[in-house]
């Protein structure tokens, strides 16, 4: 896998135009482009095949999150968009990342489309120890913990990879094994800012511990020049021989 290869492009705004705009800029540069709730939800699902027309693959980062019967019909969804990958709620437990795991297999072998690469969410990298047991009322586990048990059981449902932060790479990466793929967000290069997000690393050393993607917006979309911002990163990433 190329250095660029690893890099998702979270395409955090609000229209078409926007996206399309990064999406054709900075294609040679981006492996993936990350389309969440916010552009998915503004432009519908057409945005998927428009950035596939493109020669972009596409991350859907909707976190399916509900009864199994309604998360494996989104995941039949999902698959009909021949989206490179989308992600489920690992908290949503055995019987839902089962049952969608197995449609999704079925509808790609019936559209014979490449099978997407499912992934669980495990926790967001906005929730810090505390966060974890005064709202998410899991008490008695550490955060690493917490998210190895959700790898696992989404590894034995039949999921993919995980997405989870950095700081839990290595622990993944050896409870579930050097196939199970691994995207990380809360990655941030050290020029710039952390923002919003708390359990953090540099692209560098993400891959380093084992990450197969890690998913940056801001310190390239944000940037002054994008196609600098993003070939600042592959170097970073090709000097760490991933």
């Amino acid at each position: 896998m190329q250095a660029k290869d690893r890099i998702i492009l979270a395409l955090d705004v609000d229209t078409r135009r926007q996206a399309l705009t990064l999406v054709k800029e900075l294609a040679p540069y981006v492996g993936v482009f990350k389309v969440g709730m916010q552009l998915y939800n503004s432009t519908g699902p057409s945005i998927v095949s428009e950035i596939n027309d493109c020669g972009g693959q596409v991350f859907v980062d909707l976190k399916f999150h509900d009864i199994p019967n309604t998360v494996a019909a989104a995941g039949r969804v999902m698959t009909r968009l021949n989206c490179a990958m989308f992600n489920i709620h690992a908290a949503g437990g055995r019987a839902m990342m089962s049952e969608l795991s197995r449609e999704v297999k079925q509808e790609a072998a019936r559209l014979g489309f490449p099978l997407p690469l499912t992934l669980a969410v495990t926790v967001l990298t906005s929730i810090a120890q505390p966060d974890l047991e005064s709202d998410m009322l899991i008490s008695g586990l550490t955060v690493e913990q917490v998210v190895v048990k959700w790898a696992l059981a989404a590894r034995d449902c039949g999921i993919g990879g995980v997405v989870c932060s950095p700081r839990e790479i290595a622990a993944i990466r050896t409870a579930c094994g050097a196939d199970f793929k691994i995207v990380t967000p809360g990655i941030r290069p050290a020029w710039s800012e952390a923002n919003d997000q708390k359990r953090i690393t540099t692209p560098a050393q993400a891959v380093e511990l084992g990450a197969d993607y890690i998913v940056i917006g801001r310190p390239i979309t944000a940037a002054a020049d994008k196609v600098a911002a993003a070939q600042k990163i592959i170097e970073e990433l090709e000097a760490a021989k991933c």
